[in-house]
Parts: structure tokens; C-alpha cells; sequence
């Protein structure tokens, strides 16, 4: 006779080193609706500032181990913890400088929620230096959460290069009041209020990113602007959609983005051809978008050559 392994619900919160990660996860553990009657496992890969009450861990039946070493990280040595503690969910403090992807779990745990934590106000030193480890971060997380943004301006551009590696994400914003709003329509590159909005190199990635959080921002704007054509193949021939190609978390890592446009002329144009278009944005149900989302109606398409810098970036 076989038996299945308990499934192990696991959180795992990661960010750099002094991002938050431990004062979220001690307000979290003291919350009513985090509580448990079973024991909660708490890894910590990493060791910062601030450190976890006693008094705490006992209270909400938390107990906590180390793995200071990467080549630690195995699923042997989790598997072992497992059956030392028998938790019913492990919390996984993570350590920012330890790539991801090449990290695996046992098979009985599974990834309940993943937020990443990100210290604003050393945001830029860190993305410039290790880009692609902030994109494996945020690649898979459910929300990635900005705080101390005190006194910080372009919040906005934060904002966009979570969405161009993680579009699902939950982007909140924090500073010493609590949480704040961004994207405001004076940020924006361009004129909302134009007879028709010219969206060109990286004011095309922002619109995009804008108009996937605020469709209603643009419904009956005109827009134009170039764009590389591709045709899905479950698309019917009055439809297609010129996008651009994005720059999203590495130099070498990049992705197509576009909105669905529909015209007569559709069908007229070849994969990989460069068009400019002019059209109308409804904002309506399109399956691809699995609700409503910006469908653009074209007024004008002609061919272009392509442009000199054919692949364009969020900031």
C-alpha cells in the first residue's frame, strides 16, 4: 500500500537584503487571519537587521531554521526540516542573490502565494546592477510590493518594468502613511486630450502597460503609431495585431506586445510587415483578453520601413 506525501502550502517571500521581507512576515504571522492551529515552518536564507521576537515565534507556533549556504537550498534538505517540525505550511524568507529558477522544492510542496519586496529607495542601484535576478523575482510573484517611496518621484517607471516581466502582478506602492496611488494621467508621455495621440518608441510601451491597468483612460481616444504585424492564427480576417517588441527585464530578454486591431484590410498585410496605424480604441470584450480590453478599429494602415530602433524599452 502507497502513501501520498501531506501537500505543504508554502509562502515564499523574497527581495533583496533589507526590502521589508522580515517586517512583513512578523505582521503577517500576528495577524487573526493568518493564525493556524498547526505549526508554521519559517526558513530564513538570509539574516538582516531586524530579528524575530521569541515571544512571537512561540505565540503564533512558528519555528524557524537556517540555510545560510545556496548549495543548501535542496530539496533534500527541506524534505528533512519537513520531518523534523511536520509544519502545516512553510514560510520561505528568500535571498534576493540566489537565482530563482535553478532552485527546487520537494514534490509535496506547493507554492501558495510569492510577493516580492522591494526597498524604493534603493531600487535603482540594485535593478542596474542585477537586473535579471530582480526579473527572476518578480517573474512568478502575485504581488510585489515598493515601500519606503518617501520623497521618490518616478514611481511610475517602477511600476512598468514589474509589468514588462510580470503583467499579473499586484504592484502596491508604500511610504511612512501607508499605501499610495500611482500612474497619474500628468505622468504620461504623451497628451490624453490630443485630436489623435502619436505614440512613438517608449511612449508605445507606456500606453500599453497603462492601457492594460486603465482601459477606460483611452475609450474613444484616437492613437497612431508603427507597429511589426502578426497574425494569430485563431484570429478571424478582419483582424491582426501590430505590436512593438519590449525590452523587459534583461538586454537579451524581450517580448512582443500588442492590442488587437481590427480592419478590412487585415488580411492585406504579411507577418513581420511594419505598419503605421491610426485607430479608434473601444474598450469590449475580445476572448483573448478573457473580459474586456482595449480593441482598436483603424481608420488608416499603411506600410513603413521599420524603424531604427525597432526594439523599444519601458523607461
Amino acid at each position: 500500500m502507497s502513501f501520498r506525501a501531506k501537500r505543504i502550502p508554502v509562502y515564499m517571500i523574497d527581495g533583496f537584503l533589507e526590502s521589508g521581507k522580515t517586517t512583513f512576515i512578523k505582521f503577517t504571522i500576528e495577524q487573526d487571519y493568518f493564525q493556524i492551529d498547526g505549526t508554521t515552518l519559517l526558513i530564513l536564507c538570509e539574516e538582516g537587521m531586524e530579528e524575530y521576537d521569541e515571544e512571537l515565534l512561540e505565540a503564533t507556533h512558528t519555528v524557524t531554521e537556517v540555510i545560510e549556504n545556496e548549495s543548501d537550498f535542496t530539496p533534500e534538505t527541506l524534505s528533512a526540516l519537513e520531518k523534523k517540525h511536520r509544519p502545516e505550511r512553510v514560510i520561505i524568507e528568500f535571498n534576493g542573490m540566489w537565482l530563482m529558477r535553478d532552485k527546487e522544492l520537494p514534490e509535496n510542496w506547493e507554492i501558495a502565494q510569492q510577493i516580492t519586496h522591494v526597498d524604493a529607495s534603493t531600487f535603482n542601484l540594485y535593478y542596474k546592477n542585477w537586473r535579471s535576478l530582480f526579473g527572476e523575482m518578480v517573474k512568478k510573484s502575485e504581488m510585489v510590493i515598493f515601500n519606503r517611496c518617501d520623497g521618490i518621484e518616478d514611481l511610475v517607471s517602477m511600476r512598468r518594468i514589474v509589468q514588462s516581466v510580470n503583467q499579473t502582478a499586484d504592484v502596491i506602492f508604500e511610504d511612512s502613511e501607508g499605501e499610495i496611488q500611482t500612474m497619474f494621467e500628468e505622468d504620461l508621455p504623451y497628451d490624453l486630450n490630443a485630436d489623435v495621440i502619436d505614440l512613438d518608441g517608449t511612449a508605445y510601451a507606456i500606453w500599453y502597460m497603462d492601457a492594460l491597468d486603465n482601459p477606460q483612460r483611452y475609450d474613444g481616444k484616437i492613437v497612431r503609431y508603427k507597429g511589426l504585424v502578426m497574425h494569430p492564427s485563431d484570429f478571424p480576417s478582419n483582424a491582426f495585431v501590430p505590436g512593438r517588441l519590449i525590452n523587459t527585464c534583461c538586454e537579451n530578454d524581450m517580448g512582443f506586445f500588442g492590442f488587437v486591431v481590427k480592419s478590412p484590410k487585415a488580411s492585406s498585410y504579411a507577418d513581420e510587415d511594419w505598419v503605421e496605424v491610426t485607430a479608434k480604441v473601444n474598450v469590449e470584450y475580445w476572448k483573448d483578453y478573457d473580459g474586456e480590453g482595449p480593441v482598436l478599429y483603424a481608420s488608416d494602415i499603411h506600410r513603413v520601413k521599420k524603424p531604427v530602433n525597432d526594439v523599444i524599452s519601458f523607461v
